[in-house]
């Protein structure tokens, strides 16, 4: 028995087993807690005993209180500067411009301002020790924090005295202090201080306590208190940190490969039931495996650290990679299974999981709408609300009341909300390595001012025109279906392009009273000019780089169908009709709901111009006869496309030409 290494089954099986093995090796080796609690809840386990000592942990609000206290009673540190100098130059300056009585009284003043200490910074409010550390020439003091003055306001207290002295000398602070302040003698040194702050936040202990083996954790069916979690974070945090996976290091890989396999099978079930276009496109399915990795990589980096920190993790922008280059029909369910890894490889990972899908889903839907500049703060914002109202929301679920443990999450979502824009650019990134094509380059393209739209409204306006009301009724039909509205817009838009190379032989380029293009052509040349056009623009938006996805409805437009006009033109004047092979397109059959609609609203639209009365009947009849040759031509034969897609895609066309085409009063002339 030979192996097909090209057969796509086969390549699909090894991918598969490469992303299971790389999974498997890329996830820590560390066995998971196996139990899940919280608080309120009953413990739903046997009854559980320490089976070794461990400390009891603080919990976070315990040690920022610590912390806090241990700030507040730090004495800030100073280094004193000798004022004598400073001194004997506001005496002598005192006694060249006040009386002696005067001069003395407020020499007296600024004198005990500075023996009391005049400093250049105080101490933070925070601060309620009472006494601070000063060195001078080497000796450590302790001062009285109240007997202290900030230099302003001892610039102030001297200003109030010399004005009550002397209320006919005003110039004389200017005299004194020409800088507008009181030099201080105590200088705050700020880096002594935080170094001493730092020694003793270090001599902090983390624990309180110690359980010890044998004692009695948690009873089955016990509610689960602060106290208790408390203990049990402690064991877990033990568990993790020195007892650890116990077991055999080859079957905890057995077990993360079976999982692993298990997830990325009901993926591949799921893409494959959705989008079965993602599925069978080896670039979209190897993107979606990167993705996969990408979850696993950065939460298990993460998780080293500290499992509180994959609350920063920006998972929401995988939901918008998805949105970005896939139907919004698919994106939450595979989004929900991207993330799973999560719930499997980290403590709690349920509710990082739960808390991420519910974002990520909002915001896929918001992005539709704040995708562009500035309004992807918007959007980043309205992500940070998400996370912080469903982890409110599961505090609730388990306190009771708004009660946080650890007020810093509300941060790590700021964060989370932020890197969310920090890391959307890495789509461009992956729309290049995959060939992707992303929402914003479709936007981009269908934009009127393209280069290549451009030139066909100038060099081909009616061809310009006929693809704009194509594009009208392919979007009508696609929002309807669910197909993707943006693909099918620029599908539509380009579909004609190849009309450029020779505009003059289409009908609808040539103007009203001039000679049409085809008069001195056999049927077999006109119609080698008309299925041309196909090739031709295939290989104009090669050169013009535009994206294969694009282009394939260049190629699928018209299937394999005929120049039914030229071929019966050809027969009616002797030709042999066996030579129908000159008259048909060689381009291809369509695939997608998108080609088949804008094969459709291209047929549809282009024969609504030889109407010559557009009732609604006359309408009806018409776009059921443009559909129903595509069927029996079998140009659908290998679209994923079912009847009752195409019996609404009919229903949407009539509607829209109905529409269009609507009755418009004759408006009277006026009477002389």
């Amino acid at each position: 028995m030979s192996i097909n290494f090209n057969n796509k089954k086969f390549i699909r099986i090894v991918n598969i087993a490469f992303v299971v093995l790389l999974i498997t090796v890329l996830i820590p080796n560390k066995g998971k807690f196996k139990y899940e609690y919280q608080r309120g809840r009953p413990w739903l386990y046997e009854t559980l005993v320490a089976p070794v000592d461990f400390p009891i942990l603080k919990s976070d609000s315990e040690l920022r209180n610590e912390r806090n206290k241990v700030a507040a009673d730090i004495s800030p540190n100073y280094n004193h500067k000798s004022e004598t100098v400073v001194l004997s130059e506001i005496s002598t300056l005192l006694r060249e411009n006040l009386p002696d009585s005067a001069a003395a009284k407020l020499y007296e003043t600024i004198f005990n301002l500075y023996r009391n200490g005049i400093a250049d910074e105080l101490p933070d409010s925070s601060y309620i020790g009472g006494v601070i550390t000063m060195l001078s020439d080497g000796e450590k003091l302790f001062v009285q924090q109240k007997k202290i003055t900030a230099s302003r306001e001892a610039y102030s207290k001297i200003k109030d005295v010399a004005e009550e002295l002397q209320p006919a000398n005003p110039h004389i602070m200017a005299v004194l202090f020409p800088s507008g302040f009181v030099l201080p003698n105590m200088i705050y040194d700020k880096n002594t201080t935080q170094k001493t702050l730092r020694e003793e936040v270090s001599r902090i202990s983390p624990t309180k306590g110690i359980i010890y083996s044998g004692q009695l954790i948690v009873s089955n069916g016990e509610i689960i208190t602060a106290e208790t979690e408390q203990i049990l974070d402690s064991f877990r945090a033990e568990y993790e940190l020195s007892m650890g996976f116990s077991g055999s290091l080859l079957l905890l890989k057995l077990g993360h490969m079976i999982v692993t396999l298990a997830i990325i099978l009901v993926f591949l079930a799921l893409v494959s039931f959705l989008a079965p276009e993602i599925y069978s496109d080896p670039k979209s399915m190897n993107f979606l495996y990167l993705l996969f990795i990408i979850v696993i990589i950065t939460s298990s980096l993460v998780m080293d650290t500290s499992n509180r920190y994959l609350l920063i993790l920006p998972y929401s922008v995988v939901a918008l990679y998805l949105y970005s280059f896939f139907r919004s029909s698919i994106v939450i369910p595979v989004y929900a299974m991207l993330l799973m890894p999560v719930v499997f490889i980290s403590s709690g990972g349920f509710e990082i999981y739960f808390i991420n899908l519910v974002a990520g889903s909002a915001a896929s839907y918001t992005f539709r709408y704040w995708d562009r500049g500035w309004l992807q703060f918007i959007n980043s914002i309205f992500i940070f609300l998400i996370l912080s109202a469903i982890y409110s929301s599961l505090r609730l679920l388990e306190e009771g009341a708004l009660v946080f443990n650890d007020g810093r999450v509300f941060l790590y979502f700021a964060w989370n909300s932020l890197l969310v824009i920090a890391a959307y650019p890495f789509l461009f990134l992956f729309e290049k390595i995959f060939g992707l094509v992303s929402s914003s380059r479709l936007r981009d393209l269908s934009d009127a001012t393209s280069p290549l739209l451009t030139r066909l409204a100038v060099e081909a306006p009616g061809t310009f025109h006929h693809s704009l009301q194509v594009a009208s009724l392919a979007e009508g039909a696609a929002r309807e279906i669910g197909a993707n509205l943006l693909l099918t817009r620029v599908g539509a838009l380009y579909h004609d392009i190849g009309k450029l190379s020779n505009p003059s032989f289409f009908i609808e380029n040539i103007p009203a009273g001039e000679v049409n293009a085809h008069k001195n052509l056999t049927p077999e040349e006109s119609a080698s000019v008309i299925l041309r056009h196909v090739d031709e623009g295939f290989a104009i938006a090669k050169k013009m780089k535009i994206p294969a996805v694009v282009s394939d409805f260049i190629l699928t437009h018209h299937g394999k169908s005929q120049t039914v006009y030229f071929y019966n033109q050809y027969v009616n004047q002797g030709g042999d009709p066996s030579m129908i092979d000159k008259f048909t397109y060689k381009g291809s059959l369509p695939l997608s709901k998108e080609q088949v609609i804008v094969m459709m609203a291209d047929a549809v639209e282009a024969a609504s111009r030889t109407l010559a009365n557009h009732t609604k009947e006359n309408i009806s009849r018409l776009v059921d006869k443009m559909i129903d040759d595509r069927i029996n031509e079998n140009q659908l034969a290998e679209a994923d496309v079912t009847i009752k897609e195409i019996n609404t895609i009919r229903e949407v066309m009539k509607r829209k030409l109905s529409q269009s085409y609507h009755a418009r009063i004759v408006y009277p002339d006026r009477k002389r």
